[in-house]
């Protein structure tokens, strides 16, 4: 295991962390870390969405505030593990999670994960049980039944094709990307420090075509892999009690979000060990990267840690 030097503004975050190079199979996993000021502190893993990294977190690392040591891993096929190989799929991200905990000798830890990795989060805690001590899910990690007709394939390009589009797109320069971002209706108003270094992180490569490092392959195969299966029904078969927090908007910040009351029930959330908990004013990527979600995220991980 490496570690890199400490990440800092106008590409790292406002709040210092570390990189590491945690040993996974066929590579190495990019670990972002902010300590906890406090020699024994508990430590939560939180995980990122489908083409996101690991500076999703750094929001909710500031309103941690030290008391708790946060890992933030930049998935498979994403960010700086943008390189390693396949295969990919939930499972896959899962069996990386339980190589870091055990790599970095820190079990057990507070297992989160927001949008797809609230369903790594999930299928997580079902195949190694022994490796958290909570579980809190942020506006993922529930599926819902695939419509007949399309292909998987075309119902995750429905869901999220502006984010895969953005994959396949080149950036003359960093404040192009920028720009880009900050016309996304999710941001509208909520522009920060913290969401300029999540977004930044998301680049790969040399003027005048800068590029995001997140594999579509592996968005593909993650994608699909969420919509029924194993990974659908781990919510089902979690070895604890667990919260879901669920943001009021959608992806685009519409007024419909991922979840509401009536489609998680439809869902059966009640037969799970899940505790749903609304978190107004948000939307799906504002739930963990604004200041009030993150605020919210992080005192419920302080929560789940056992931490006054």
């Amino acid at each position: 295991m490496a570690a890199d030097s400490p990440g800092f503004p106008p590409y790292g975050s406002p709040s210092p962390y570390e990189e590491l190079r945690v040993p996974v199979a066929g590579g190495e996993l990019a670990v972002l870390r902010w300590p906890a000021t406090r020699p024994g502190a508990p430590v939560a893993l939180a995980l990122h969405g489908i083409t996101a990294n690991g500076l999703t977190w750094a929001r909710v690392a500031h309103h941690l505030a030290g008391r708790v040591t946060l890992l933030a891993p930049d998935l498979r096929g994403r960010g700086a593990s943008g390189t390693l190989p396949g295969p990919y799929g939930i499972a896959a991200h899962a069996d990386d999670m339980a190589a870091v905990v055990r790599a970095l000798d820190v079990g057990p830890v507070v297992l989160t994960g927001h949008s797809m990795g609230a369903f790594v989060a999930a299928l997580t805690a079902v195949r190694h049980p022994d490796l958290l001590s909570a579980l809190l899910l942020v506006d993922g990690g529930v599926s819902f039944p695939v419509p007949a007709g399309p292909s998987p394939d075309a119902i995750v390009t429905a869901v999220i094709g502006p984010a895969m589009r953005r994959l396949s797109m080149t950036f003359p320069d960093r404040a192009a990307y920028r720009e880009f971002w900050q016309r996304h209706p999710a941001f509208a108003g909520d522009w920060s420090p913290w969401v300029d270094a999540y977004v930044q992180r998301d680049l790969v490569g040399e003027e005048p075509e800068l590029r995001s490092p997140c594999r579509l392959d592996a968005v593909r195969v993650d994608g699909t892999d969420q919509l029924g299966g194993a990974v659908a029904d781990a919510v089902h078969r979690l070895p604890r009690p667990a919260e879901l927090l669920w943001a009021e908007r959608g992806l685009m910040d519409e007024p419909q979000g991922l979840y509401d009351q009536q489609r998680l029930a439809a869902a059966g959330v009640d037969r799970t060990p899940l505790r749903p908990r609304p978190v107004p004013g948000t939307n799906h990527y504002t739930i963990v990267v604004g200041d009030e979600g993150a605020r919210v995220v992080a005192g419920r991980l302080l929560v789940a840690a056992g931490v006054s």
